[in-house]
């Protein structure tokens, strides 16, 4: 190769510049578009702790513990004779809100499950023995077993109901391991498995699920719904890892890495605050740590994407600023601290820890009977016994909602078990 000329030395080093220019350009469009976050791909010393406290002193592990005592006393004075619940209370009013949901309903007999399964007691067994008998008087079986709900009052089946009162049982089997009866635990364990089936019987080729079905045959219909592919998702993710469904792994797989293009990726791409995602959020969250903390192989992208959507959900959503309640963002923002703490991600365990640490002391803060209750509950003194242990959905509005409360205390529980330990 001939020798540069002095020209073309001179045009050498401007090149170099030009290039480095050009790549500095493109790295910055494209953290442009990403959310503010710390990497999750450096490299980590492994396990950390956060020590509670570093951005509000207002929560403790014992402010957690009376929330989660008056939230267990709020669900058990609203569940109904038949098995259900009260779906709202305003308690300022005194009245009960017409209209009623079914997957809300099913969600309270879940977050019973929940709670029995953090700390399993006979007054709460009684009450999600109670729930799960109401949905089983109302179900169905498909000719093949599959079993679905029929709610009283509704002409049309949501499978989100099925995914929900599938995760009731689910929690149940897991905290009553050692305590249940052997005919009850078998007879939990057969419904189990056909509402499983019937999760199953509604997938679609894409990813998806049915969102709806007839209550006459149960059969599949119906666009998809965010929210019932995460729950049906979460239903079939932890039978596989809790209860011995080996069966389903591989299309927990399939499903799990479909609805992440699906819901998170291709959704936030058409609107980076999408609520698609925002619907998907902390059901698929819960079903990523579930995968990440499985021991099964190549599973480090399920907590890749938890971490990935925690930072979406502070950063873009912005649940800190949001006026209503957010319960279910911790959900998921949890699951992801834990991920991020066993990592050794000191960057984002400190980033989620500040989050819970201020989120859920304003969410605690909306609870009637709470030490930690805001002004507007103070100066309006609840004592009414239906009211103490319920959670606002706003800080000065008075409904009480079945499902809220119900999210607030799985994310307590879940706050309680891997950041304020103790």
């Amino acid at each position: 190769m001939a020798e540069s000329t002095p020209a073309s030395r001179n045009l050498a080093p401007l090149a170099v510049v030009a290039i480095l220019c050009l790549a500095g350009f493109v790295l910055l469009s494209g953290e442009l578009g990403r959310d503010t976050a710390p990497s999750s791909s450096s490299s980590l010393d492994g396990p950390i702790v956060v020590e509670p406290g570093s951005c509000s002193s207002k929560l403790n592990r014992a402010k957690l513990d009376e929330s989660l005592d008056l939230g267990v006393k709020f669900l058990l004075a609203h569940q109904r004779d038949e098995g259900n619940f009260d779906y709202e209370y305003d308690w300022i009013k005194k009245t009960y809100t017409p209209g009623d949901s079914q997957v809300r309903q099913a969600g309270a007999a879940w977050g019973l499950a929940l709670i029995y399964h953090d700390n399993p007691s006979p007054e709460v067994a009684a009450a999600l023995d109670q729930a799960l008998g109401f949905f089983e008087r109302h179900s169905a079986t498909t000719e093949d077993g599959a079993r679905f709900i029929r709610y009283p009052g509704d002409k049309t089946g949501s499978l989100g109901t099925v995914a929900l009162v599938a995760l009731a049982h689910i929690d149940y089997l897991r905290g009553g391991e050692n305590t249940l009866p052997a005919e009850r635990t078998t007879k939990l364990r057969a419904h189990l498995d056909e509402y499983l089936k019937f999760l199953l019987s509604a997938r679609q080729d894409e990813g998806r699920f049915h969102a709806k079905f007839s209550v006459d045959d149960g059969t599949p219909r119906g666009r998809p719904s965010p929210y019932f592919d995460g729950e049906a998702l979460l239903a079939m993710t932890k039978a596989a890892r809790y209860l011995g469904r080996d069966d389903l792994r591989d299309i927990v797989r399939q499903e799990a890495d479909a609805g992440y293009q699906l819901n998170n990726v291709e959704a936030r791409r058409k609107d980076p605050d999408s609520n698609t995602t925002k619907g998907y959020y902390q059901w698929s969250s819960m079903v990523y740590f579930e995968l990440a903390t499985s021991g099964w192989d190549d599973v480090r992208k399920y907590g890749d994407w938890l971490i990935e959507l925690a930072d979406w959900m502070i950063d873009t959503h912005r649940t800190l600023k949001r006026a209503r309640n957010t319960a279910y963002a911790y959900e998921g923002i949890v699951p992801a601290y834990q991920v991020a703490a066993l990592r050794g991600d000191r960057a984002h365990a400190e980033k989620f820890a500040c989050t819970m640490e201020k989120g859920l002391a304003k969410l605690t803060s909306w609870q009637l009977g709470h030490s930690l209750a805001n002004t507007f509950i103070r100066e309006h003194n609840p004592t009414d016994p239906e009211a103490i242990g319920g959670i606002q959905n706003h800080r000065k509005e008075a409904p009480l909602r079945i499902d809220v409360t119900q999210h607030q205390m799985h994310a307590v529980i879940l706050a309680r078990r891997y950041y304020w330990t103790k």
